[in-house]
């Protein structure tokens, strides 16, 4: 197998990290005027604070602002919905203790950036779930303090959601247009390496034409007149003979130079792979993809063509909305007959892979070519998927 240098296409930050950078930075922003408005409270009223409920808030402080920096919410969605659910409560927790030490509505500051974090860690159904939750709790502890009530509780629960609703809202659009700029970046690839393809394959189906024309007809008429000029060069004699035998070397050399123009055209009807993947991989910000195939094994003819970049376009989708990979490795590899290949990510993996619409059409065409695909996976240890493929004629 040829070598050849391996590409890289970098994940786009501004697509991928930027939202939630900013959640974090807005996260850091509230937390600082939390914890100057709980600086204030030991100055507030004739009693203020005791010792244990100042401590117990700044503990609960300083705890939400170091989840902000925990790995998960740097990049929720390489994590799993469980370790999500964990650093969710536990944030929760943090903002609803914050208030019910200080026995004020510091929490609620905090609660507002819980649920801004809501869309990116949790589903729509449950996160709006969330949000009652943590409205309404924070409604019941004010039931409980002094000179409250179950009136009071319920006003500020209804001002707590209002509070949390509006983040949570706006976070939920903003992730919405992330999905659908990555979504429509994807496709437009797609489109973009289909459209190479298809600009490939007319290509290679006009010299298939051009060669056969060629072949047909003036081969076939070079043929005939090397044949009758054969014939002639016996009726004749003399310089009439030398001229007619010369005319008769010339046909039969032109017959030669057009038959190797035929076998060339014939020969360069593939297509440079390559350039077809490199346009579906520029589509898939969230992930560095790592593109490893040399140029002397990256041409091959446009049927195969055809069914690999389907297979590819299937095997980078799944990677990118179910996988939660950083990294994704493209790789062929060429034998003496038969073509391979290769993708592989460094994936969460499923114990058991369902095999859906997309795969199952991957094996169907697959198959009327004689080829197969194989995928491996494991929890934790990504997917690998080999589409392999013989090689006929056009290999």
């Amino acid at each position: 197998m040829g070598q050849g240098r391996e590409t890289v296409f970098g994940s786009d930050r501004w697509g991928r990290l930027l939202p939630v950078d900013l959640l974090r930075y807005f996260g850091v922003l509230i937390w600082l005027l939390a914890a100057f408005l709980l600086l204030l409270l030991p100055f507030v009223g004739e009693e203020g604070l005791s010792g244990v409920s100042l401590a117990g808030a700044w503990s609960a402080a300083l705890v939400f602002f170091g989840l902000l920096w925990h790995p998960v919410f740097r990049s929720p969605e390489k994590s799993s919905l469980l370790a999500r659910g964990i650093c969710l409560g536990l944030l929760s927790l943090s903002a609803f203790a914050v208030s019910f030490f200080s026995a004020s509505g510091v929490g609620s500051l905090l609660a507002m950036v819980v649920a801004a974090f809501l869309p990116w860690f949790a589903p729509l159904m449950f996160g709006i779930g969330w949000v009652f939750v943590m409205a309404f709790a924070f409604g019941a502890l004010v039931v409980f303090i002094p000179d409250g009530g179950w009136l009071l509780g319920l006003v500020f629960a209804v001002i707590n959601l209002g509070l949390v609703s509006f983040p949570f809202l706006a976070s939920q659009l903003a992730l919405a247009q992330v999905h659908a700029r990555r979504e429509l970046r994807r496709l437009n690839s797609e489109l973009l390496a289909t459209r190479s393809l298809l600009a490939e394959n007319t290509r290679v189906a006009e010299r298939v034409r051009i060669s056969r024309d060629l072949h047909d007809l003036v081969g076939h008429h070079l043929t005939a007149l090397t044949l009758n000029l054969e014939v002639a060069s016996h009726t004749c004699e003399g310089s009439a003979r030398d001229h007619v035998d010369q005319a008769s070397s010339i046909a039969r050399l032109l017959l030669s130079d057009v038959r190797e123009v035929v076998n060339d055209m014939r020969q360069e009807d593939e297509i440079d792979f390559r350039e077809v993947l490199t346009m579906l991989a520029e589509g898939l910000p969230q992930m560095d993809i790592h593109l490893d195939l040399p140029e002397s094994d990256a041409r091959i003819d446009p049927q195969r063509a055809q069914v690999l970049l389907r297979c590819a376009q299937e095997l980078l989708t799944n990677a990118a909305r179910h996988s939660g990979a950083n990294n994704l490795w493209i790789t062929m590899e060429r034998g003496r007959d038969n073509l391979a290949l290769v993708v592989r990510d460094d994936g969460r993996g499923a114990e058991d892979l369902l095999p859906g619409n997309g795969l199952n059409g991957m094996r169907e065409r697959l198959r009327e070519l004689g080829g197969r695909l194989e995928l491996c996976t494991a929890a934790g240890a990504g997917l690998l998927g080999r589409v392999w493929l013989p090689l006929g004629e056009n290999g």
